[in-house]
């Protein structure tokens, strides 16, 4: 699975383990987040995060 990096505070989106305090499961891709998703760590929108190679 992908993982997804915020430009802003570090923090990794990793689409294996979702965001189970916020309610995303598991195995949920980065593009299926709903739009009001933000960085846990610093509340960064989507578009601060950036795919990892």
């Amino acid at each position: 699975m992908v993982k997804w990096l915020c430009t802003r505070c570090g923090y990794i989106y990793n689409e294996e383990n979702g965001d189970i305090e916020r309610g995303i499961s598991s195995n949920t891709p980065f593009e299926k987040l709903p739009d009001s998703w933000v960085c846990p760590r610093c509340k960064a929108e989507k578009t601060f995060f950036k795919k990892m190679a």
